[in-house]
């Protein structure tokens, strides 16, 4: 339970300028971490459940130590357990900031005072298991009274079943000493080269005095209608009383066209080495079966890379290595061809009547060999299965998209981790989908961050994180206005941040 007197030695630990500590719940192999320790935060330690997430967190922030490889529920992990188990002393008084991204979908049809019901109530969580990782989560900031807190999810928790969740969550932490707000940001806008829109909510305790503001964004790029549609309709879907009083929403930083332009895809991944599919198919190189991450590339450095490939490069802590040991793509010697012809911003419609376009060529060439099998036979749809995907194009308009070279990639999902298809490289002559290296850079993983495991779970882990280039962003504004209430200065007020984390 929270103290004034943890709140009071935390208060005054940061007024010495001691590092930020972090705990990040839900996290995954740890794009929020990165950003904050990219922004001079200790990662203190973390909680998840999936084995080769929390060992690529452990990997990349505590150099494989046992204790923090090891993956933990939530629900069977309170924050004291957590605590003696990794030795840092009492729950109270080990973190200032916990971070994270509670998975919505446990709250669908949860109204507020359900909510307010079970926050309050440490054993009510057993009568709604629908509530029990939102709960889980304000159980940790009840226990361990961070001083701020940064939770992340996707734009419809703004309206889940009829319930704005994000709006509930601030009523809750409100209740327990904190000033709140939540915003939509689009991580384009932050220097990521990716189109990717999620809500984000910070609270900061009331004693810190500051107001709940969101970072300027740094480029601009012009959201196709889809993103806009989408957040439109988040927006326009809010409960009634969002815009009262006491709402706690906050209109986004505006982005001004005169900054520098979105970071391409081209810049993202156009320095790393070329994987043409269809001669690896040819030669053999390329078979079915697992792909391990322990395979050397050999990484040279081109004479001229993007801004962008080069902080990829050398981004502190996690710089390159001469070798790349991700830069592995799927087997799928069936569409690598279709994949050569499409064009850029073709989608699965106009990838369906290329490949039917292209299973018509190959008939009327069997048919000049007097060998074309009969249509309808066992043979033809052998062959047709052999070149034309078998999804209905009417039902999966979006399944694939050929990314275009000159554009942020659009949003990467976790999905990655059961088919690459909806990021196809925008160059033809590779011809083939996404590496795993290609989707850690388009999410703005640095090279010398590890994904634990195989192929799959790593686009999995890849597909799940927050961009570390948007957490960083995040977590600089988060700290320097808590070194700015610890120093007493007034709210809003600037000050240097490296100087104060030293």
């Amino acid at each position: 339970m929270a103290t004034p007197s943890a709140i009071r030695q935390k208060l005054a630990r940061l007024q010495t300028g001691a590092k930020v500590r972090v705990l990040d719940l839900f996290s995954g192999c740890g794009g929020l971490s990165l950003g904050f320790h990219a922004a001079g935060c200790e990662i203190a330690a973390a909680v998840e459940c999936d084995p080769d997430a929390a060992r690529s967190h452990g990997l990349n922030f505590h150099a494989g130590a046992k204790e923090h490889t090891e993956p933990r529920d939530i629900s069977a992990t309170p924050p004291a357990k957590l605590t003696k188990a990794l030795k840092l002393g009492h729950q109270s008084l080990a973190f200032d900031v916990v971070i994270g991204g509670p998975p919505c979908q446990a709250f669908a049809r949860v109204g507020r005072s359900k909510l307010r019901e079970v926050a309050d109530h440490p054993e009510a969580f057993r009568h709604d298991p629908r509530a029990r990782l939102y709960i889980e989560y304000l159980e940790y900031v009840q226990e361990c009274a961070p001083l701020a807190v940064l939770m992340e999810n996707v734009p419809d928790i703004l309206n889940h079943g009829g319930h704005n969740i994000a709006e509930e969550i601030s009523d809750v932490l409100e209740s327990r000493g904190y000033r709140c707000g939540y915003t939509l940001l689009n991580a384009a806008r932050y220097g990521v080269p990716q189109m990717r829109e999620r809500m984000f909510l910070i609270a900061y305790r009331k004693e810190l005095r500051q107001i709940v503001d969101f970072p300027e964004p740094t480029h601009w790029v012009d959201l196709p209608s889809g993103y806009e549609g989408s957040r439109a309709v988040a927006l326009k879907l809010l409960s009634r009383d969002l815009f009262a009083d006491n709402g706690h929403y906050v209109a986004p930083p505006e982005a001004d066209k005169a900054l520098q332009p979105a970071v391409t895809a081209k810049q993202a991944i156009g320095d790393l080495p070329t994987i043409y599919a269809r001669k690896l198919l040819s030669d053999g190189s390329l078979t079915r079966g697992a792909r391990r991450l322990n395979v050397p590339i050999a990484f040279t450095r081109p004479r001229s890379i993007s801004q962008y490939a080069a902080l990829m490069r050398s981004w502190p802590a996690f710089q390159a290595k001469p070798s790349l040991y991700d830069h592995v793509i799927r087997y799928l010697p069936r569409d690598y061809e279709l994949f050569s012809r499409l064009q850029p911003g073709d989608q699965y419609p106009q990838a369906y009547a290329c490949a039917e376009k292209m299973f018509e060529e190959r008939l009327a060439q069997l048919r000049k060999q007097s060998v074309a099998p009969e249509a309808g036979t066992a043979a033809w749809r052998r062959l047709r299965d052999g070149i034309v995907p078998p999804y209905d194009p009417n039902k999966f308009p979006n399944k694939w998209r050929k990314m275009e070279e000159d554009w942020p990639a659009r949003t990467l999902m976790a999905h990655l981790g059961k088919d690459s298809y909806s990021h196809i490289h925008y160059d033809s002559d590779q011809a083939r989908t996404i590496s795993v290296r290609e989707a850690a850079r388009l999410q703005s993983f640095p090279d010398g961050f590890v994904f634990s495991g195989t192929m799959n779970p790593a686009f999995k882990q890849i597909g799940n994180a927050v961009p570390p280039l948007l957490a960083q962003r995040l977590a600089e504004t988060l700290i320097r206005k808590m070194y700015a209430g610890v120093s007493m200065e007034e709210p809003g007020s600037r000050i240097d941040v490296k100087e104060a984390v030293g």
